[in-house]
């Protein structure tokens, strides 16, 4: 099976392509490495990728909606797993014509090539967002409303749904769209809470801990979600629209993330507590039980454990990056 990765050189891109070409399919990576955190970070994930037999890299825009088209048709993988996107919440509102380039044009461009393929394109599964949920309480299910973003970021992450299910009722394409809660782990991205806190701790640095440190998260181990991410991909919905949640479903404070990484580290953060940010929310917390009728009930590591791996691995490639 050939399948086509955008954002591989991403987080959870380079980590389900891992999975996959583990599986022994061939996978075609595709990412346009932004500098929105460093490039050495994403490169080094690329050269993971390289060493395995069955990949193949190309340096692309998704934006650019001719050049994907061709990509595609020349590929003509059997299934898409569309992961590329500009993440962030803050980031927004710095840079929010990112995010409409990124997270609109880049998935209209998926979509068109998609169409293209034609029949022989068996599923496209794409990254959609907890975000969508915007504020609320208690656990969130794909049947809530999702009509009041409270970020840019959230906005666009669905407008990319309601685009997806366009498509499937104009073209009959199978989507699914996957809505991902605070996933974490080794290889994991600079700009989360739990990676810029283990720098600054790393450094002797303060740490802030916003909304005094009462923000919750549903935090989601990385190996814990590759195997319902791979069920997904390997199904065949027909002409259906789908979205599911893909989390832990034990949320914990901000400051319970703290005292594992300090376990975990073996050092004591010093930390500042200040108000909430525009465009953050105070909760977040999946209802999976739709994902597990479907798909059987994945693992779930405890937030130590995850966050002890993530902090073996940091370590090294700190030690690394010194040497």
């Amino acid at each position: 099976m050939t399948v086509l990765v955008t954002g591989a050189a991403g987080f959870i891109g380079f980590h389900a392509a891992r999975a996959l070409l583990e599986r022994g399919e061939t996978v075609v990576g595709v990412d346009c490495l932004t500098d929105y955190y460093d490039t050495s970070l994403k490169q080094a994930r690329l050269d993971t990728l390289r060493s395995r037999n069955g990949f193949d890299f190309v340096h692309l825009d998704l934006a650019d909606a001719d050049r994907f088209r061709e990509l595609v048709l020349k590929v003509q993988p059997e299934r898409i797993l569309h992961l590329a996107a500009q993440a962030g919440v803050r980031y927004s509102l710095k840079n929010p014509f990112a995010y409409t380039h990124a997270n609109i044009n880049g998935h209209l461009s998926v979509l068109e090539a998609a169409r293209a393929l034609g029949p022989s394109l068996k599923h496209v599964v794409y990254a959609s967002s907890s975000s969508v949920y915007g504020e609320r309480e208690g656990a969130f299910k794909e049947t809530d409303a999702v009509d009041a973003p409270v970020s840019l970021y959230a906005a666009t992450k669905r407008a990319d749904e309601l685009m997806s299910q366009t498509y499937t009722h104009l073209y009959g394409l199978p989507l699914t769209g996957l809505r991902f809660f605070t996933v974490y782990g080794a290889w994991g991205r600079p700009d989360m809470a739990y990676f810029s806190f283990a720098e600054r701790m790393i450094a002797g640095e303060p740490i802030e801990l916003f909304n005094h440190g009462r923000n919750r998260r549903d935090f989601t181990f990385i190996d814990d979600m590759l195997p319902a991410l791979q069920a997904v991909l390997e199904d065949n919905p027909g002409n259906q629209h789908r979205v599911f949640n893909i989390g832990g479903s034990q949320p914990v404070d901000t400051l319970a993330l703290v005292t594992a990484l300090e376990k975990a580290l073996g050092l004591e953060a010093e930390k500042r507590l200040v108000e909430a940010q525009p465009g953050d929310v105070s909760n977040t917390w999946a209802d999976t039980s739709k994902l597990e009728a479907a798909y059987g009930k994945s693992c779930q590591t405890p937030l130590d454990d995850g966050i002890g791996e993530f902090a073996s691995w940091f370590k090294d490639w700190k030690a690394g990056q010194c040497g």
